[in-house]
């Protein structure tokens, strides 16, 4: 399979498969496909695996495109303004991603769900507690929101993020979600918790979380005054 890039703070993910190829999506992020594409829908592994990604903020089900005959096409276009990142897995490397992330990956990828902490904190915690993790080999495509800022973190090193604002990590990095400390800090400082996180290992980090793009034009929307 092939992959090409497009569409600048809009991106689309463009890509083609020799015939017998499959690649799988969450349900509403193609936006094109050629004639010679076969389209299946289901839970990609059974109802728990479904269930397992709802509630990491994906869709039930997923859709499995196979391309049928000689070469064929489709798209997958970004649900919001950001970037769409490529990741090979090669059976040894792992990569862990914030809910929401997943666009689309090959059909050999794994996708599962992968939690952090104490169900309590997952509760308040919001955002960076629930989230998912793609193994086996084969390409996958996240979606990053706003731009992105690659960290490669050193044995032993450690950043505190906003939850929201981590997009994509190794397996090696470590990962916790702690709760700010200090009343004047929880009432008008940067939220109840801060995600932890310890290299070794790569990590990702987006600017605008949809959450915070949501926040800024909620002020602007016209409401009804009738």
């Amino acid at each position: 399979m092939e992959y090409e890039i497009r569409g600048g703070a809009f991106p689309i993910v463009i890509c083609t498969l020799h015939e017998g190829e499959t690649i799988k999506n969450e349900t509403g992020a193609m936006s094109f496909m050629t004639s010679g594409m076969k389209m299946e829908t289901n839970t990609g592994g059974g109802l728990l695996k479904g269930l397992g990604r709802a509630l990491s903020g994906d869709s039930l089900f997923l859709n499995f495109f196979t391309a049928e005959s000689g070469t064929q096409q489709i798209g997958f276009s970004a649900h919001s303004p950001g970037k769409i990142i490529p990741f090979k897995l090669d059976g040894t490397n792992t990569i862990i991603g914030q809910k929401n992330a997943f666009l689309a990956a090959e059909d050999s990828v794994e996708i599962e769900i992968y939690f952090k902490n104490k169900l309590g904190t997952g509760i308040f915690g919001g955002e960076g507690f629930i989230l998912q993790k793609f193994s086996g080999e084969g390409l996958v495509f996240l979606e990053i929101d706003g731009e992105v800022i690659e960290h490669d973190l050193q044995e032993g090193e450690t950043l505190l993020l906003d939850p929201g604002h981590l997009a994509a990590m190794e397996e090696t990095v470590g990962y916790e979600i702690e709760r700010v400390k200090g009343a004047k800090n929880i009432l008008f400082g940067e939220g109840l918790f801060f995600a932890k996180i310890q290299g070794p290992g790569k990590v990702w980090i987006q600017t605008m979380p949809i959450s915070k793009l949501a926040e800024a034009i909620i002020p602007f929307i016209p409401t009804s005054t009738g």
